[in-house]
């Protein structure tokens, strides 16, 4: 994955041979994901490769554990948007921002938006009137914790702040107003008053107009770098991963790309307005899905005709709130196993080949 590969710039000194890659079968095919580390480096050994990839991630990891906190703490629900490039992301959360200021007009909604160069994407959002921070990674394939946290601390620096820190500032707005007032008073009595007032009148307000309700007041959603591959590896500290799957781009991507579909929770297969124009078989993609993921959600949408918004809207207002379970990384009993098994099935298909060989002879 990319943890190895040269974009995280993990600086990491070659240390020995990468794997062989598994012969697939007798057409000669070659499989250079069947090592331990699942993943092919010129010069790196799979173990070296393991190294780093643990400390990496690990890193990430504690830096995206401090972002679900505070997210947490704020009420604020961080969903994780996932896809190749061209499936429909950016228009989809254009119109879903668009018909949540119709219907819940309340709700706060901000962006993140994560490309390699420019801010097309991000002028698309503000463009609906929500705030959005764009995110350049640039030789980067993918928005990692520290990233998210830098974007979400300047959406609250730029007036974008979330519900909890706007009302907090709302109290100590009221509090300088009566510490204004005992200056030209009793001392003691407007400085007692402007600091307990405003403190706590900010905080009690915030927490009882977050807890009343039982959906999701605030929405932060993180559009990723469009790419099927490495973003599956990077906990940003959201509720879940969403992944967006465009009925353009053929109904086989949940295995072609296992990692993706695996993280996700929700699966979106968007465009399917477009399902009478293309070769593109629904209930075979997701069974596929399930195959990799059997819990993952399923829902069809078309941002631009407007089918399965409804359920969309309502999945991001209820469901998207529970977080996902995060899966801690395989230990090295796991590891091992995993390359006995592989090195069992190269066995088993050289047995196969030898014996169908023998048959012909």
């Amino acid at each position: 994955m990319c943890v190895v590969c040269g974009c995280a710039d993990n600086g990491a000194a070659p240390g020995g041979q990468p794997a062989s890659p598994a012969v697939a079968d007798e057409r000669g095919d070659l499989h250079f994901g069947a090592g331990a580390a699942r993943v092919s480096v010129p010069g790196m050994s799979q173990e070296r490769a393991i190294k780093i990839e643990a400390d990496v991630l690990g890193e990430n990891n504690r830096l995206a554990a401090l972002n679900r906190a505070h997210f947490k703490s704020h009420g604020v629900t961080a969903l994780n948007l996932v896809s190749s490039p061209g499936s429909g992301k950016t228009t989809l959360l254009c119109a879903t921002i668009a018909l949540l200021k119709a219907r819940e007009p309340r709700l706060q909604v901000a962006v993140i938006e994560g490309d390699q160069q420019t801010s097309f994407d991000a002028d698309r959002i503000r463009a609906t009137g929500a705030p959005a921070i764009q995110v350049n990674t640039g030789k980067g394939c993918h928005l990692d914790a520290q990233m998210v946290a830098e974007a979400f601390k300047r959406l609250h620096t730029h007036g974008h702040a979330h519900g909890h820190e706007h009302r907090h500032a709302h109290g100590h707005s009221q509090g300088h107003a009566h510490d204004h007032d005992h200056g030209h008073d009793d001392h003691s009595h407007g400085h007692g008053h402007a600091h307990d007032h405003g403190h706590d009148h900010g905080h009690a307000h915030a927490h009882a107009h977050d807890h009343d309700h039982d959906h999701a007041q605030q929405l932060l959603l993180i559009e990723n770098v469009g790419n099927l591959v490495c973003p599956a590896l990077w906990d940003l500290g959201e509720a879940a991963k969403v992944a967006v799957l465009s009925v353009t781009e053929g109904e086989d991507k949940p295995l072609k790309y296992p990692d993706m579909f695996a993280a996700a929770q929700l699966m979106l297969i968007n465009k399917v307005d477009l399902l009478p124009y293309v070769s593109f078989d629904v209930e075979r993609c997701i069974a596929y899905a399930r195959r990799v993921n059997p819990a993952i959600e399923v829902l069809q949408v078309s941002a631009t005709r407007g089918d399965g918004m409804d359920a969309w809207l309502h999945w991001l207002l209820h469901a998207g709130q529970e977080p996902r379970p995060v899966v801690p990384a395989p230990s090295e009993r796991e590891l091992a196993l995993q390359q006995r098994i592989a090195d069992l099935e190269r066995e088993l298909q050289k047995w196969r080949a030898a014996a169908a060989a023998a048959a012909q002879s």
